[in-house]
């Protein structure tokens, strides 16, 4: 029972758009995004979280590597992770982790350092599990 409660407030909360002042991206709005190529999927759960499935054409970088990551200066970032840095402008830059909390955590921080396009995928890899199956 509380279960289908956190996921109908889950489900409310990303059909709203943002989730205690930080953006989020619904589903669809990520299977669009990600279609056209118009958003940057970071998946912030462990590597061996990642490792074991993540959703197709995202950066794994853990979140308590995300600060470091995000601040450190682009060639780095290029050697650590194979990918080019974002930039502070970027526009849908998309967090998630398996259940939302990282993801959220990561999007706060993100937006702290500046990352004005970043967004929350509030169903997390749990919803794009369900959905995609």
């Amino acid at each position: 029972m509380l279960r289908v409660a956190l996921l109908r407030l889950s489900h409310t909360i990303a059909a709203a758009g943002t989730m205690t002042g930080v953006p989020t991206v619904s589903f669809p709005e990520l299977r669009s995004l990600l279609a056209s190529g118009r958003a940057r999927l970071f998946d912030v759960r462990s590597r061996e979280e990642a490792e074991a499935g993540t959703i197709p054409g995202a950066l794994n970088i853990p979140v308590s590597e995300l600060e470091a990551a995000l601040t450190m200066d682009p060639a780095a970032f290029h050697a650590l992770y194979s990918a080019e840095k974002p930039k502070l402008e970027d526009k849908n830059l998309i967090f998630f982790c398996q259940m939302g909390k990282r993801g959220f955590q990561a999007t706060q921080l993100a937006q702290s350092l500046g990352y004005t396009g970043a967004r929350n995928y509030a169903g997390a890899y749990k919803e794009w599990l369900e959905k995609e199956s």
